[in-house]
């Protein structure tokens, strides 16, 4: 039995409005971030989850309880974070980004790499599909599990994914799908 998810983009954070990449760093929901996340509860009315999952950084937690509090069980797992920028967790955006290509493999130093992010999200894919078979799946997380969802159910290579990215064309909407076979 297949598994329908839906993957949510936290809120908008203090550090994306000032142009900075917090991978591991436990940034906060902006005041944008928090109506953003609010509205999100409206704009997704009509669809059920089962269960919501979301990274442990408090900016996935907070967005994911002010979307679905009330509505799902909500449950943080590690797994869904960010990729770990290691030293350059909370640094400028340019900086991270224009490190992206080569990060696919290569760790980023005292980090890790996007093919470190996409075995944690293949380890948390399985653990759905062994406890949530014929369910609907909420995931509120970031751009690494975003994009390591899109290389492994997907079919995209990194270089895709990223090409491809909501954030780089400007093409937000309120929920991606994806199904687990």
């Amino acid at each position: 039995m297949e598994i329908n998810i839906t993957y949510f983009a936290h809120g908008t954070t203090t550090d994306n409005e000032k142009g900075i990449s917090s991978g591991w760093f436990d940034a906060e929901l902006s005041e944008l971030g928090v109506k953003q996340s609010i509205e999100l509860k409206d704009q997704v009315k009509d669809k059920t989850f089962d269960v919501v999952f979301c990274s442990d950084l408090k900016r996935a937690v907070d967005s994911a309880k002010l979307t679905f509090g009330g509505i799902a069980p909500v449950i943080s797992d590690a797994r869904l974070r960010e990729c770990n920028y290691g030293k350059y967790n909370a640094q400028s955006s340019g900086i991270v980004e224009s490190m992206q290509q080569k990060a696919i493999t290569e760790r980023f130093p005292d980090g890790e790499s996007y093919e470190d992010v996409k075995v944690r999200i293949d380890d948390f894919l399985k653990f759905i599909k062994q406890n949530y078979k014929g369910k609907s799946v909420a995931i509120v997380a970031h751009k690494a599990t975003q994009l390591a969802l899109d290389v492994l159910l997907k079919g995209k290579t990194w270089e895709e994914a990223f090409a491809e990215d909501w954030r780089k064309i400007k093409a937000w909407k309120p929920g991606w799908e994806y199904i687990l076979e």
